[in-house]
């Protein structure tokens, strides 16, 4: 299932440390397997919180979060060529690429509430990201920021490269979708060209990112607090959602504020590492990694 562990997040790194170096146009992530990545190395992350090694853990969501920004603010165009399951950190690295070259076939989302986590490689700061564009004059915003919040929190994962735009997962500016998968990665190819002889150039991060604070941490809390009471949601579920929340609206800022990724990728990463000490989280991973089925608690 291609699970992203630290040596495949190495040779990602090496690869871009390589085309920079030698002036390469561009890197395609992609294969011909039959799936993209199910996500990231739950076996690690199960082993290091049972054992309570949290600085190991934030050593590995900080790589994690450093390889998804290289490959968008790398010096070269960096086009992923997502197929078949895409899930968790495969579904971040996608979002994080220049481009996407999508199959068809592609079943993409973010579904780490499965496992009593939360998107921890970028996917929640993009999400807030995302949002934050699609903000414009006299919007009403929330609805916006319901989308993307109900998308990670109800793991939605789209049946479709089609239906992955509908999600927020691909965006329609820069990502496109190949019929014929057998023409996927020499479509990647051409995607890199066409960004690098366009007159590519590397990219300053965001600072500009609208997040709502009080007025939309009230909105979601409320959105997530019906669930609960109509029993669609555990109580576990109920504390990831708000975790969501606090990420994807900045905290609890007294007023609509303009930040920064680096700002947003710390509260993720700080929800994350919190979650990753939640007995029900473990019992959670445990059944993914023992039985294959998502355990509800």
């Amino acid at each position: 299932m291609n699970a992203l562990g630290g040596e495949v997040l190495e040779a990602i790194n090496k690869g871009i440390d390589i085309a920079e170096a030698q002036s390469w146009k561009g890197v395609v992530l992609g294969h011909d397997y039959p799936n993209f990545s199910a996500g990231a190395n739950l076996a690690m992350i199960f082993m290091f919180a049972l054992e309570q090694e949290y600085d190991e853990l934030d050593f590995a969501v900080r790589a994690f979060q450093a390889s998804t920004m290289r490959c968008r603010y790398s010096s070269i165009p960096v086009v992923a060529a997502p197929h078949g399951m895409t899930l968790g950190g495969g579904c971040e690295f996608t979002m994080h690429s220049d481009a996407a070259v999508a199959s068809a076939e592609t079943y993409i989302g973010l579904v780490e509430v499965g496992v009593g986590l939360i998107p921890g490689g970028g996917g929640t700061k993009e999400m807030a990201l995302r949002a934050s564009d699609a903000y414009y004059a006299g919007d009403a915003q929330i609805p916006q920021l319901a989308e993307r919040f109900t998308a990670i929190a109800t793991a939605k994962v789209a049946t479709s490269a089609h239906e992955g735009f509908a999600l927020a997962v691909l965006d329609k500016k820069k990502d496109v979708i190949v019929l014929n998968q057998t023409r996927q990665l020499a479509e990647a190819k051409e995607k890199v060209l066409e960004l690098y002889n366009n007159g590519y150039v590397q990219k300053p991060q965001r600072d500009d990112i609208t997040v709502l604070g009080k007025a939309g941490l009230s909105a979601l809390y409320a959105g997530a607090a019906s669930f609960r009471v109509g029993a669609y949601a555990s109580e576990h579920d109920f504390k990831i959602a708000k975790k969501i929340a606090w990420v994807l609206c900045g905290g609890d800022l007294s007023t609509e504020t303009k930040v920064t990724e680096q700002y947003l990728l710390d509260l993720e990463r700080e929800a994350f590492l919190s979650l990753c000490g939640e007995k029900k989280t473990l019992e959670r991973i445990q059944s993914i990694l023992t039985s294959g089925k998502p355990l509800r608690n």
